[in-house]
């Protein structure tokens, strides 16, 4: 994500590579604030869960703290593929798009069509993984000796696929592109705009400062424009009765029965999360790929 004058693009085994480790390790230490996070964007009915710091607190006291990282073990798979993807083919499809004899920084508008593109590329093929990590953390506090129907991600693969078909892997792959897409052009444009624009100042140099007020930039804006259809995936994916027929059914009844302001239910730790996991993320990536350069770069 770094602008032109910082370097060569990455070959893309080596890229991928750097953003899979750099986007794992951002999803074990921000994990407890995405599962917050589902847990209130699914909340319809009652007050169990407010606010991020309560939510996080409710669900450690009831489940225990372990519970804050369920669903650690699809995520991680999520992000080997879906971080693999989305952030590894990001500079070559945004290269692609620029053309070869363009000179200077890339424009903006081409950076967020680049962002979209691997975004929703990279979700076509992660979207199974999303789909169990959603469900493993949508699922509460179960009565003494009632068994969880998704003990780990590998076996609820094989339960969804058997109860709902292979296509039930992809359940919600509409609502999850699109925030993929969205959430992605608005990670990676904002993060290498907002990068180039403090390397320009002259004040600012490539270091962890001008990382973190990227990281910071790109979740923001991230969260702003996702946020909406976030909490749309999220219901549809967690919806295990057919209270909603589809993506369009989930927005009517969403809106009509809680109001537009639903869809930012949950924006201060979707914020919290995704401001955190892109510092964690983009710091983490910087330094992998410093480590995978190779000599003649």
């Amino acid at each position: 994500m770094s602008p032109p004058s910082t370097g060569k693009p990455l070959p893309f085994p080596n890229m991928f590579f750097a953003s899979a480790v750099a986007a794992c390790t951002a999803e074990a230490l921000t994990l407890p604030l995405d599962t917050a996070k589902v847990r209130l964007q699914v909340q319809t009915e009652g007050n169990k869960y407010r606010g991020l710091l309560g939510t996080i607190a409710t669900i450690a006291r009831e489940e225990g703290p372990a519970s804050l990282w369920k669903g650690i073990e699809p995520g991680l798979h999520r992000q080997c593929l879906f971080g693999g993807l989305r952030i590894g083919m990001y500079e070559p499809v945004r290269n692609l798009y620029v053309g070869k004899d363009h000179k200077g920084d890339p424009p903006l508008h081409l950076k967020i069509a680049a962002g979209l593109t691997t975004g929703a590329l990279g979700i076509m093929v992660a979207s199974p993984t999303d789909l169990v990590k959603v469900r493993m953390q949508s699922e509460g506090k179960l009565p003494a000796g009632v068994p969880r129907k998704y003990p780990s991600a590998f076996a609820a693969y094989g339960i969804i696929a058997r109860e709902e078909g292979i296509a039930g892997l992809w359940k919600g792959l509409g609502p999850n592109v699109a925030r993929n897409a969205i959430i992605n052009a608005a990670e990676l444009a904002s993060y290498d705009q907002v990068k180039q624009s403090l390397l320009a100042t002259g004040v600012f140099t490539d270091n962890i400062v001008t990382h973190i007020l990227s990281g910071l930039g790109a979740g923001f804006f991230a969260v702003c424009l996702g946020s909406p259809v976030d909490v749309v995936k999220s219901r549809v994916m967690g919806d295990k009765v057919g209270r909603f027929n589809g993506v369009l059914d989930c927005f009517m009844k969403t809106a009509r029965e809680e109001g537009i302001v639903a869809f930012y239910k949950g924006f201060a730790p979707n914020f919290g999360r995704l401001g955190s996991w892109n510092v964690a993320m983009f710091l983490t990536l910087e330094q992998v790929k410093k480590l995978v350069t190779p000599k003649d770069h």
